[in-house]
Order: C-alpha cells, then sequence, then structure tokens
C-alpha cells in the first residue's frame, strides 16, 4: 500500500498587506525554498511591494520592530525595522535557509560559517542575500537613518538558536525541529 502526501494548499498574509501580487509570489506547493529561491522573494518583496511595506513598517526606539507578512508551509516571510544601533543577537537559524533584502537604510551584518571566519559587510538599500543553512549572524541598523528589511526563511518556523558570539558557533549547527502548531 502507497500513501501520498498532498501539500496543504493555505497561506496566511498580513490583514494590512492586500497586493493581489504577494499570493502569487508565495508559491503555496512548494515545500522547501533554496536560498536562491528566497532571495528572489524578498528581493521581489521589496521592489514590487514598496509602498505596502513602507505602510506597515514602525519604528520603536525601545526595541526592535517586526511583522510576518507572509505564512505557508514552505516559507515564512518577514519585515524588520531597524533603528541605528537596533541589533539582533547572535543566532543561527535553526537549520532553515534564509534571505533578506534591505528596504531602506543600511544594516551592518557580521556572519560566520561553522569552522569559518567571521566576517562583516554592509547591505544598504536593494541589497539582498540568500544563505544556506549553516550560516550565523548578527545583524545591525548602521548609519544615521532607519533602515528596514525583509526576511524570508525555509522551512518556516524553525526556532532560533542564539550565542554569546559569533566565535561560538559550533563546528556544525543541527537542525532544530519547525514549531507546529499553526
Amino acid at each position: 500500500m502507497t500513501t501520498s502526501i498532498t501539500p496543504r494548499q493555505d497561506f496566511e498574509i498580513h490583514p494590512q498587506l492586500a497586493d493581489p501580487l504577494l499570493p502569487e509570489l508565495l508559491h503555496p506547493d512548494r515545500l522547501l525554498w533554496t536560498p536562491r529561491e528566497l532571495a528572489e522573494l524578498t528581493s521581489t518583496v521589496t521592489t514590487e511591494l514598496t509602498s505596502g511595506l513602507r505602510g506597515l513598517l514602525r519604528f520603536d526606539p525601545d526595541h526592535r520592530w517586526w511583522a510576518r507578512l507572509a505564512l505557508t508551509d514552505g516559507v515564512e516571510l518577514w519585515l524588520l525595522s531597524w533603528l541605528p544601533g537596533q541589533q539582533t543577537t547572535p543566532h543561527d537559524h535553526g537549520g532553515a535557509s534564509g534571505s533578506f533584502t534591505v528596504l531602506q537604510g543600511e544594516i551592518g551584518e557580521e556572519y560566520r560559517y561553522p569552522g569559518g571566519p567571521v566576517r562583516r559587510r554592509t547591505h544598504v538599500a536593494g541589497d539582498g542575500i540568500g544563505f544556506g543553512a549553516g550560516r550565523a549572524h548578527q545583524v545591525t541598523g548602521i548609519g544615521t537613518e532607519p533602515a528596514a528589511s525583509v526576511h524570508a526563511y525555509s522551512p518556516p518556523l524553525v526556532a532560533t538558536r542564539e550565542y554569546a558570539t559569533l566565535a561560538d558557533v559550533p563546528a556544525e549547527i543541527p537542525s532544530l525541529t519547525p514549531i507546529l502548531g499553526r
């Protein structure tokens, strides 16, 4: 007896993001996205949905702000804001691949692959990157103006793992189980 699994065809979209292009970009039947596909998604969302994203943005001087834009069985999409100096703790994405594209401003990134050196990059509006499951990083709002970025992860709902410093990233980053209950 063979059993076939049919992927669910549902998805969630932020209620204030009504652009009809977004459901087309989500490919709800795609259960696992590559770093390149994630980078294409965040790049397209930032360039094609700019006004809708800016309408959602909030900047809070007390803590970083974020909103989930969309969720399918294969990908989650987020909008994050960064005031100068606001940052994440060093973290990995629990075995999920990811990407981000800068919507406005500048963000700095320190990153490391297991066993490799810590590297630094500056990302400005329009810059994007896709990365595989083994990358750990710390992201910071830099420059003098508020920044914003769109992030995507696949598989979705995988917990991040935090580190004291990027030097503490282990030689191998084990995968974490996706958070269930969506």
